[in-house]
């Protein structure tokens, strides 16, 4: 869904036929000037969303600090002026998004400082975001400085546990993608013990998904598959807490999925003032 789309429908919900205190309170021909200001200690990001809220209610938004910057509470992130109807009714939605978006970028810096400066590992997403806010979500994760894994259900394949019953096997789930998948897509399949790991590899997945293992199991699979000459990406998912990441890194996991960069991510405190 396009952005403008997607605001759109964000201000109907809050506004609907109209803003009816601000109506009530504020003349129709007032203008005024107001600060978006941090809280607390935050990732900015957010500002495409914010921005496009406030044009569709008639209002300039003013970035005062970039995308990715880390601000501290007191600090204007941004200034918005114009109608003063406008600037009430466009506020909630705006720092909604705001709010939400600088959380998940801050629940993602946090997370990757645990590796600090010299990381081999890739941390990145997962499909788990809020309905219609996975294009904001997942760009708040590159922005908190992690990446993003496959955007949706159509550009990637990833096999997991029910696509291997339904298949009858992890072989047969991967021969099945493999026959099928063009040559520049990689087949990803979710595994959860050595064996069904060595049968991925052997039915040429590209990627193997080590899910919910402990570190020396990992470790084991790792160890083994390459010794024998593998030649996949190995990747780990569930319950991966910001302290394992070190010990990921060191037994050569290539890939980290973490859905709670975002699902776990708290929103950010910021408020919004008018000042003139």
């Amino acid at each position: 869904m396009r952005l403008s789309e997607l605001i759109r429908l964000a201000l109907e919900e809050d506004v609907g036929p109209g803003d009816l205190t601000t109506e009530f309170c504020v003349g129709l021909h007032a203008t005024g000037e107001a600060s978006v200001t941090a809280k607390e200690p935050l990732v900015v990001c957010g500002h495409p969303e914010a921005e496009e809220v406030f044009r569709q209610v008639g209002v300039h938004y003013i970035e005062m600090c970039r995308e990715g910057q880390e601000v501290r509470p007191g600090e204007v992130v941004a200034r918005v002026r114009g109608p003063t109807r406008g600037l009430r009714t466009g506020e909630r939605v705006a720092l909604n998004l705001l709010m939400r978006l600088c959380g998940v970028a801050t629940q993602t810096r946090q997370v990757i400082s645990a590796l600090g400066p010299d990381r081999s590992l890739h941390v990145v997403d997962t499909r788990k975001t809020t309905p219609l806010l996975r294009a904001s979500e997942r760009r708040a994760v590159r922005v908190g400085g992690a990446a993003n894994h496959r955007f949706a259900l159509y550009d990637g394949v990833l096999i997991k546990d029910n696509h291997i019953v339904a298949a009858g096997g992890v072989r047969l789930a991967v021969l099945a993608a493999r026959s099928k998948a063009h040559h520049l897509l990689r087949v990803e399949v979710e595994v959860g013990s050595a064996e069904q790991a060595r049968e991925a590899v052997e039915a040429g997945a590209d990627v193997v998904m080590l899910d919910n293992m402990d570190d020396d199991a990992m470790a084991a699979v790792i160890e083994e598959l390459r010794a024998d000459g593998a030649r996949v990406l190995f990747e780990a998912s569930g319950n991966v807490t910001a302290e394992r990441l070190p010990r990921l890194q060191a037994i050569g996991v290539d890939i980290v999925s973490i859905g709670g960069l975002i699902h776990q991510a708290r929103w950010a405190d910021l408020s919004m003032k008018l000042t003139g």
